[in-house]
């Protein structure tokens, strides 16, 4: 049996590099980088180091980079801290953001009786940009606008300059989770104005367990998390100096591929799509996910047709033959409860037939995708 893994979005093969720069950094950096001695300080400088190399490739202050657990707690961070010390008494989002947002929002909404706006959308989930104008100007109070730079589950692009120009306009606080961006488009954060950005190594063939808050300067805000003086204050505890180091590394090294890269996996992502097209012609993608140029070049989101009595197993049974792919948020892969991102989208007897979601990596291959393709062909005229 082949072993496909085509569920990149939800987690990435670490690259060989990554995995040899963190092992040095566990037998040589092992000090306690709060230290005052020589093993203490190279800890230190390894993350001082990281730190500004990502800086460079956002074109931002290493000061403006915060070393976190991940993405959720860089969402976590941005959004606490923007209601809790920066005065922010509505947030406007919108209902197919990851989890790690919308359940934050909600208790933000619990905890401080904040005002919270969703932004309307269209059958493809594209954000509607008047509206959200249209929101900020009925709004006298300081706002946030929380919208994801790609979509996690159907790969749509946000405009994340408009959005960021109109937030700017209106004097409101922008936040973006670019989970799914960073490592994959260039993004030079003095030319958009981002007040808030979360990034996660994992997404990028780096290690799990560690990413970074952006968070623009003149931005004050109080740590979440009390303790030590770690992070510029922002972030107690003792830090995961082999996970930042992966990080980094990770990083630069998707910039340094980036064109090269990107060219391979669209066209994976290419050969999927007229591959599905031509094997499954009932097929429909959803959200933009089968439009090359307005979504992401790394996934696709579709709609097999199925029978309802077919549905129920059908990603066990591609576990069967091998093939790893989600139906949606890796989070919310465990329960279940359908997508809530597809629940927006979709009529209630559409989403009755299995959504599926494929992404890609430098890993893939065509050979794959036809294996893939000619699985499900196979299952569908069963």
């Amino acid at each position: 049996m082949q072993q496909v893994y085509f569920d990149n979005a939800a987690t990435t093969q670490m690259r060989e590099e990554v995995i040899s720069t963190m092992t040095d950094v566990l037998k040589h950096n092992y000090g306690n980088a709060s230290s005052s001695y020589s093993l203490g300080r190279s800890s230190k400088s390894l993350i001082e180091n990281s730190r500004k190399a990502i800086a460079k490739l956002l074109n931002v202050s290493s000061s403006e980079i915060i070393f976190t657990s991940g993405g959720t707690e860089a969402d976590n961070l941005a959004l606490r801290c923007a209601v809790r010390d920066l005065g922010v008494k509505h947030i406007i989002t919108s209902k197919i953001e990851h989890h790690a947002v919308l359940h934050t929002v909600e208790a933000l909404k619990k905890e401080y009786s904040i005002e919270v706006s969703f932004v309307e959308m269209d059958e493809k989930g594209v954000i509607d940009y008047k509206g959200l104008e249209k929101l900020l100007n009925g709004i006298n109070t300081k706002a946030l606008v929380s919208l994801m730079l790609v979509n996690n589950e159907i790969g749509n692009i946000l405009d994340i300059e408009k959005i960021a120009n109109l937030c700017e306009a209106h004097n409101a606080l922008f936040h973006t989770d670019a989970v799914q961006a960073i490592g994959h488009y260039n993004l030079d954060l003095q030319k958009i104005k981002v007040d808030f950005l979360a990034a996660s190594a994992h997404k990028l063939h780096g290690p799990k367990g560690v990413g970074f808050a952006y968070i623009r300067k003149n931005n004050h805000i109080n740590p979440l998390i009390s303790g030590g003086e770690q992070e510029r204050g922002l972030r107690a505890g003792t830090e995961s100096v082999h996970n930042i180091a992966g990080l980094e590394k990770a990083m630069t090294m998707a910039y340094e591929n980036l064109e090269s890269e990107t060219e391979y996996i669209k066209s994976l992502k290419s050969y999927f799509i007229s591959k599905v097209k031509e094997e499954i012609p009932n097929v429909i993608f959803n959200g933009l996910s089968g439009d090359l140029e307005k979504s992401t070049y790394t996934l696709v989101n579709m709609r097999l047709p199925i029978a309802a009595n077919k549905s129920g197993m059908f990603l066990f049974q591609l576990d069967l033959k091998g093939i790893a792919c989600s139906k949606g948020s890796a989070c919310q892969s465990g329960s279940s409860q359908k997508s809530h991102v597809l629940s927006e989208l979709l009529n209630a007897d559409d989403l009755e037939k299995p959504s599926i979601r494929f992404s890609f990596s430098i890993y893939n291959t065509k050979d794959e995708i036809d294996y893939v393709v000619g699985i499900l062909k196979d299952y569908i005229n069963e």
